[in-house]
């Protein structure tokens, strides 16, 4: 329905199934425009409108971080972050990430305790740290306003609020008896994050877009309002 009311549809040769299977193959096999034109007996330039402006469609219908939270009332949270990477680089030094040696841009995932996608963010240069990202999008602060628990690894050490970080060793120094048991059991609730990164990289756009930095914001916030309508 979003294709066939937006403004100008009615003119379009192809039906709103077909320009939603060319978008729907865009993102989840990062197909080019080329063969997107030459499949669907449009011209590229026309397969690029439609990719384009359907993504923003979806995009603007992506919830909020205390949105999602609030319709989906978690006992806690998983948080992490991943690097997407892209191949047309925005600013050379800070969409690198040293951390993972490559250009990109980082996504914060948050999801629920089995690991059920709740929310993706916008994306950030990859050159930014994950407790920085979390700052940024203001996970912090809204988790510690609807008081929800927040399991996040040890690079959101010092966020605060109700981030609840693996405990560190000091100086070499080995945990004491009540903190080992604890980062164990703090790990196997964490794990289930990996699944939210799963999907996010199940939509092949996003392993190496060709695309600038500044669009996969967009392109995020329309893959999250597609998850959250499976």
């Amino acid at each position: 329905m979003l294709i066939v009311t937006r403004e100008g549809d009615r003119r379009c040769k192809p039906r709103p199934s077909q320009r939603a299977v060319v978008v729907l193959v865009y993102l989840r096999e990062h197909t080019t425009y080329a063969k997107l034109a030459a499949g669907s007996r449009i011209s590229e330039g026309t397969a690029h409108i439609y990719v384009q402006s359907v993504i923003d469609l979806l995009a603007a219908r992506a919830p909020s971080l205390t949105q999602a939270l609030r319709r989906a009332r978690p006992e806690h949270v998983l948080v992490d972050g991943t690097i997407a990477e892209c191949d047309r680089v925005g600013d050379h030094e800070r969409d690198y990430s040293s951390k993972a040696r490559r250009h990109g841009v980082n996504v914060q995932a948050v999801t629920n305790p089995v690991g059920e996608l709740t929310w993706y963010s916008p994306a950030l240069p990859g050159r930014t740290v994950d407790i920085t990202a979390a700052r940024i999008h203001r996970i912090i602060t809204v988790c510690a306003r609807l008081r929800i628990l927040v399991l996040p690894d040890k690079a959101y050490a010092g966020a605060g609020g109700t981030f609840q970080v693996p405990f560190k060793r000091h100086l070499g120094r080995p945990l004491a008896p009540g903190q080992g048991a604890v980062n164990p059991a703090h790990a196997r609730l964490r794990f289930p994050v990996e699944r939210a990164f799963a999907r996010l990289k199940a939509w092949r756009i996003f392993r190496k877009a060709r695309s600038s930095p500044h669009r996969v914001t967009s392109i995020t916030k329309a893959v999250l309002t597609l998850e959250r309508r499976r």
